[in-house]
């Protein structure tokens, strides 16, 4: 792929791994190489991310992604909401392809061209741990619900929780990506959620801030607040 410098890619994700905890394999390093290969190459045309340039998408997608492993390391099956171009969903379901056999990783968005995208993706790295569904998640039914419901700057924490509440299991938690630490959103969650931690985070070659909201019903009973 023109202007796809696999090598240098190759050694800049292994050096911004080395910083973080997750221990990559070889197949994990060449499968999210793969996925990045195919991620630059269907945004020219379908416009997943704004991100442009694969050394940047290392940084801001790949590294990214791979900082909130260690909060996944115990999940059984994690829900990612609108999923976009499969971060962090498709970066965790690569690492736990190997690392976490029974992990299962599923993926939500509402736009078709985002979901075909992640198809493919399952399809051609043969992530058997993988489901994609084209839906509005308020409307998502599924057999199984997640002890982990996960979003990467989806959208404000209470329509979140509002939205996939319906499908997080007993016991189960939300774990939102953001930015700057949301203040005025965690102060808005509707009652019945409360905010357990806020982890910052430390991504190698980003400056910027980085934060994980972890969310729990107030109830433990396990019954579904909306």
């Amino acid at each position: 792929m023109k202007g796809f410098d696999r090598a240098g890619l190759t050694q800049q994700l292994v050096t911004g791994a080395q910083a973080l905890q997750p221990d990559l394999s070889e197949t994990q390093i060449a499968r999210l190489i793969d996925y990045l290969a195919l991620l630059s190459k269907w945004n020219a045309v379908y416009n997943l991310t704004a991100v442009r340039d694969p050394v940047q998408m290392v940084t801001q997608h790949l590294l990214d992604s791979l900082a909130v492993v260690p909060a996944f390391v115990n999940a059984k099956n994690v829900l990612d909401v609108g999923a976009g171009g499969g971060l962090p969903g498709m970066v965790l379901a690569i690492w736990a392809a190997e690392a976490r056999a029974g992990m299962r990783i599923s993926m939500v968005d509402t736009v078709h061209k985002k979901t075909a995208f992640l198809t493919q993706v399952k399809a051609e790295l043969g992530l058997t741990n993988v489901t994609v569904y084209t839906a509005r998640v308020e409307q998502l039914a599924v057999e199984k619900k997640f002890d982990i419901i996960t979003s990467r700057a989806f959208a404000d924490l209470s329509d979140f929780v509002r939205w996939s509440g319906h499908l997080l299991a007993a016991g189960g938690r939300f774990i939102a990506m953001k930015g700057v630490a949301p203040h005025d959103e965690i102060k808005g969650l509707p009652t019945g959620w409360e905010v357990t931690a806020v982890q910052p985070l430390t991504v190698p070659g980003l400056a910027a801030e980085r934060h994980l909201i972890f969310i729990e019903r107030t109830d433990r009973t396990g019954a579904d607040i909306q």
